[in-house]
């Protein structure tokens, strides 16, 4: 049992800054343009690229994605009587890779760029998740583990025959538990592995491998469930803990006491190795992993990091992107012989003549295909 990763996963905060008129009519624009194409519109602006979102929400008029580092901007209409225009959310790919320090420069740098200045007097944090991915191979999450205040809320997630379901004591793999509520505090425990491969997440074997490689350890294997097994103990604490329990809403104050948030949060919930002989839930002990866990509040979380390149990054996604593109191309074309009658046996000479037919096809509308293939590498800018 070892751990892999610690670090940010989520941070969301607010800015008490409005955009700039030459700005927000160079958005509005562009979000006429990507509502007419009902989709995300390239946009660049003082030396930031970013992505347009075609619809705001939640107040928002603007909501714009900064490519694989996975950070999301919101802008409000400018409005004198609300001066909290801006809202972001970090991501975990940004604040695994490159840490809390490279992001907190990004925003700097970013805002700077779009012609917004402010100040840290004027910066609200709402939320901040903290992870430490263990690797865990013989670990077996059991809800009942938990020592928990008698009114905190617990949630645990059932694998049950290969179908995820909610569970009240049904047979089956746990693989999640989570304790509490946002927007106070919550922690979870869950199978980091399986949300891996699911939501189709690959650069987090090159963030845990990198880690490994760092203490001269061997990479995981992502098709050896055994051996690669990853559990994930991810806190949470929202902005009535931040701000009611701690008075935390600036930098100053997070950089002081969110170690000591993460402390007290693994005290009040406890996953505990169970003592037979003792019927006093509160006296267990803790498992190793919640230990292992309790020790990185005692470091310097703000730099927390893995080290991978941001060339990496995207690397990883767009070879994700060819091998997810390539799967439907040959589906599609594998679909398209079946429907021509093409047999088995002709499939291969099939394929080879299909190359030729979409050879033909761009020469028929060269200037259809010229505009899609700009399209797509607009679309996929960040990966390139």
């Amino acid at each position: 049992m070892r751990i892999v990763h610690q670090g940010f996963d989520t941070i969301t905060l607010s800015i008490q800054a409005n955009l700039p008129p030459e700005l927000f009519d160079h958005l509005e624009d562009e979000r006429e343009k990507a509502e007419e194409a009902r989709a995300p519109r390239p946009v660049s602006y003082g030396g930031t690229d970013f992505d347009l979102l075609p619809h705001g929400g939640n107040g928002y008029r603007f909501i714009l994605k900064g490519g694989p580092l996975d950070v999301t901007w919101f802008f409000k209409k400018p409005n004198a009587r609300d001066p909290w225009g801006i809202r972001l959310t970090l991501g975990s790919t940004l604040l695994a890779t490159q840490g809390l320090g490279y992001a907190r420069a990004y925003i700097d740098k970013t805002l700077a760029r779009l012609g917004i200045r402010y100040g840290a007097h004027h910066v609200s944090i709402a939320r901040a998740d903290f992870c430490v991915d263990v690797l865990a191979p013989e670990f077996d999450l059991v809800p009942e583990n938990f020592v928990i205040h008698s009114h905190t809320n617990r949630a645990d997630h059932l694998t049950a025959e290969g179908e995820d379901t909610r569970s009240n004591g049904k047979s089956g793999r746990f693989t999640s538990v989570t304790v509490g509520k946002m927007p106070g505090r919550q922690v979870i425990v869950y199978d980091k592995r399986r949300e891996v491969i699911d939501h189709r997440k690959p650069i987090w074997w090159d963030i845990w491998n990198a880690n490994l490689e760092r203490d001269r350890l061997a990479p995981l294997d992502p098709g050896e469930r055994a051996a690669s097994q990853v559990w994930r103990i991810e806190i949470r604490a929202g902005k009535d803990l931040l701000k009611d329990r701690w008075q935390i809403r600036q930098w100053a104050e997070f950089d002081a006491l969110f170690g000591d948030v993460v402390a007290e949060a693994v005290q009040k919930i406890r996953y505990c190795a169970p003592d037979p002989t003792d019927t006093n839930r509160a006296r267990w002990p803790n498992h190793p992993i919640w230990d292992l866990v309790a020790a990185t509040s005692e470091s310097d979380l703000t730099e927390m990091r893995s080290h991978v390149d941001p060339q990496k990054v995207k690397h990883v996604h767009r070879e994700d992107h060819v091998r997810l593109i390539m799967a439907l191309l040959t589906g599609n074309a594998t679909t398209l012989a079946a429907l021509e009658g093409v047999s088995e046996t002709n499939l291969a000479d099939h394929m080879a003549r299909l190359g030729e037919r979409l050879r033909e096809a761009v020469r028929a509308d060269p200037e259809r295909a010229a505009n899609k293939l700009d399209e797509a590498k607009g679309r996929y800018r960040f990966v390139q």
